[in-house]
Order: structure tokens, then sequence, then C-alpha cells
């Protein structure tokens, strides 16, 4: 059974050793790193699950300028291999997102397989009037629309808000 928190400051190291462990010394190379530099996550929207006492899996969401409007960037999620299959991801997107929608966000977008990600409402069709900065597929950027339309015709570059 896991249990899911708000992120703290006490389970930074234990997220940091999980990413580590997930995607090695290539995240800190990759495009929606570029993102997240000198951000810091929204802290009511970041999750850590724990199981047996330890953390098992994370999601963080970060505020993004897509085009002209305010988006959501989910990103990175992360599971224990230990716990991969038992629902841990989906848990942590769900909860995510919900409280996404009721905290008035309207949209959320992120890089990742849409096999997995489709059945949590994203798709690419959503993001094509967006642009990364650095290298994508574009099969892989994905927005879910929290509200509906609320990407509908929405052009130009994701920035960090503080951009």
């Amino acid at each position: 059974m896991i249990t899911l928190k708000t992120e703290r400051d006490e389970h930074a190291p234990a997220i940091e050793r999980l990413l580590d462990a997930s995607f090695g010394e290539s995240r800190w190379h990759k495009t929606c790193q570029r993102l997240r530099d000198g951000q810091s996550p929204v802290r009511d929207l970041s999750l850590v699950a724990l199981g047996r006492g330890a953390l098992v899996g994370t999601v963080r969401l970060w505020t993004v300028n897509a085009g002209r409007r305010q988006a959501l960037l989910l990103g990175p999620l992360a599971v224990d291999p230990t716990w991969q299959d038992q629902g841990v991801g989906a848990a942590l997107m769900k909860e995510a997102l919900r409280r996404a929608k009721g905290m008035g966000e309207k949209a959320v977008i992120l890089v990742g397989d849409e096999d997995y990600y489709g059945k949590f409402g994203f798709t690419a069709d959503t993001t094509t009037g967006l642009y990364l900065p650095g290298p994508v597929d574009r099969q892989r950027f994905l927005g879910n629309e929290l509200v509906a339309g609320s990407l509908k015709g929405v052009q130009g570059d994701v920035r960090p808000l503080a951009a």
C-alpha cells in the first residue's frame, strides 16, 4: 500500500536519488530541464508516494508560459523499479491532475510517451502551436486541457514563468 503526500523539503534527498536512478546523468540535459532550471516546482501539486516507510515515487509540476497563456509543465514522474506496474505512477498522475484542476489550473503539458500519458487525457494534438527551448520529438510533446479548449489556438514558445 502507498500513501501520497505533498512534497516537503525533507523529501528532496530521496527524490534526487530516485531521479538519478531512474534517468541517470542524461536528465540534466533534457529539453524540459531548461524550463526547470532555477525554478521551484509548484509545492501543492508536487507529490511523493511513500511505501513501507520509503519514498517510492515522485511527480512534480512547474508553472510555465505556453505562448501567451500560463500552463503547468509536468515532470519528472518517476517510480522505484520495485514498485513499478503496481499503479504508483497512475496514482501520482491522477492526484496531481485532480489537484491542479481543483486549483483552477487550465492546462498541463509534458514530454512523454502518449501510450502511457494518453490514458490521463494527454495528446499531441493540443501542443501543435507550441515550441520547447530545444529538440523534442513532436509526437512526445503532449498536452492535457483541464478546461476544455484551454490550449486551442495557443501558439508560441514555452518559457519559465519568470522569463
